[in-house]
């Protein structure tokens, strides 16, 4: 009877018997087929190199599978050469000592060593253990690569996402579904502490959202944003960059090549265009630097329900739509009034006359970035407006756009931080 669990690397190398105990030759991988659901990948055959030749082996003909050898169910076998087939993964060339996204942690991990489960007659593929002992444990003479029953590293396929871009398969991609749960800081993190193929594919994975991939490529480091962006094309580069907050478009921007700078802004909607120009002509350090342009803003003598109703068809981020600044005809800045603000409010109060009972400064788009910082820890703001020389609302800035600013480059996220 066969073990219910056994390690890769006990069966890879063995002997493959017949039903007779008799050798037919030796097991060279295992193959699993990916690709069906998000649950433990089945285990569809063997290959295995007999008189000279590369053959599979159905897992059907298989009996038993041990740590020292797999047997078969007869003494007679019909089998063809073995050819890779699309969706399967020979679990040692493909994945044992290769890196796989731990969803549930967010983290990269390398299988040192693959286990494999039988549930109620079907082999599947367990999951992994990322520990460097089990990396050591496949040095060991093979009798002695037992199962574990303290298994503390073991890590359920379940949680796990494959890197399979170096698989040579038109199918087997990274699935983005799962990937997506992922705040795009952490798959940001992911693709800093990969490789460049491994960050290549993660990219790849979450471009199929295009405005995932955008938010990813705000939180990367401007090497790694110049890294993945260096091979694209000017269009695509643009198409980036349109989805991305003009602030973080413009600062991107700047880290391209100078003789791609121009044409790509060109390629730009006219609207986006000028906002990045708007940001560009201001020092990077002073609130005109830093400043998003896109904000909510409503008349001043329109009534509460109205700026809430902007505010629910809004698609910009939770930080730039927590202060509503409120203007007169010319677009001139009247004041702001906060999220919490306006739904303490009534719903035909008029904005004007809710502005004076708890006003929120401004700053100039010259003020230095210091005194930006001061103001808005002095008020406890999240956001702040921004005017221009003829005290027009010109942006905001976030809380978030000071702390990226004036965070030690110590306390950053570090490449390879997410990789266990």
């Amino acid at each position: 009877m066969a073990e219910a669990i056994v390690h890769l690397s006990s069966i890879v190398g063995s002997p493959l018997l017949d039903s007779a105990g008799e050798r037919l030759g030796e097991v060279e991988d295992v193959v699993a087929r990916l690709g069906e659901d998000d649950g433990p990948p089945p285990v569809i055959g063997l290959e295995a190199r007999i008189g000279g030749r590369e053959l599979f082996v159905p897992i059907d003909r298989i009996e038993r599978l041990e740590p020292v050898a797999a047997r078969t169910a007869t003494t007679k076998l019909d089998l063809a050469q073995f050819e890779r087939r699309p969706s399967e993964l020979l679990l040692r060339s493909d994945l044992l000592d290769h890196s796989l996204i731990n969803v549930d942690t967010a983290h990269l991990v390398r299988a040192r060593e693959v286990d494999l489960v039988c549930d109620e007659g079907t082999w599947r593929v367990a999951g992994i253990d990322p520990s460097f002992r089990a990396r050591l444990r496949r040095l060991l003479p093979r009798r002695y690569r037992t199962h574990q029953a303290e298994h503390d590293k073991f890590v359920p396929w379940v949680q796990m996402e494959p890197l399979v871009g170096h698989v040579p398969t038109s199918r087997l991609k990274l699935t983005p579904r799962r990937i997506a749960r992922l705040h795009p800081a952490q798959i940001a993190d992911l693709v800093e502490a990969a490789s460049h193929d491994e960050g290549e594919e993660i990219l790849e994975a979450v471009g199929q959202d295009k405005e995932l991939e955008a938010d990813v490529f705000e939180e990367l480091d401007d090497e790694h944003q110049v890294e993945f962006l260096r091979d694209r094309s000017d269009p695509e580069v643009a198409a980036v960059l349109e989805r991305m907050a003009s602030d973080d478009a413009a600062d991107l921007l700047l880290e391209l090549d100078q003789d791609r700078r121009l044409p790509i802004l060109n390629l730009l909607p006219p609207r986006k265009q000028r906002k990045i120009r708007q940001l560009l002509g201001h020092n990077p350090s002073t609130a005109g630097g830093i400043m998003n342009p896109d904000f909510v803003s409503a008349p001043a003598d329109a009534e509460v329900r109205h700026a809430l109703a902007a505010v629910r068809a809004s698609e910009l981020g939770p930080q730039q739509v927590s202060i509503v600044c409120v203007v007169d005809d010319e677009w001139k800045l009247v004041g702001a009034l906060t999220l919490a603000q306006l739904i303490r409010s009534g719903e035909t109060d008029k904005l004007r006359s809710l502005i004076d009972d708890a006003p929120i400064p401004t700053v100039a788009a010259e003020e230095d970035l210091p005194d930006v910082a001061r103001v808005m820890s002095d008020y406890n703001l999240i956001a702040l407006p921004v005017v221009d020389g003829d005290g027009k609302a010109a942006g905001i800035i976030s809380v978030d756009d000071i702390l990226e600013l004036l965070i030690p480059e110590d306390w950053r996220r570090r490449a390879g931080a997410a990789r266990d």
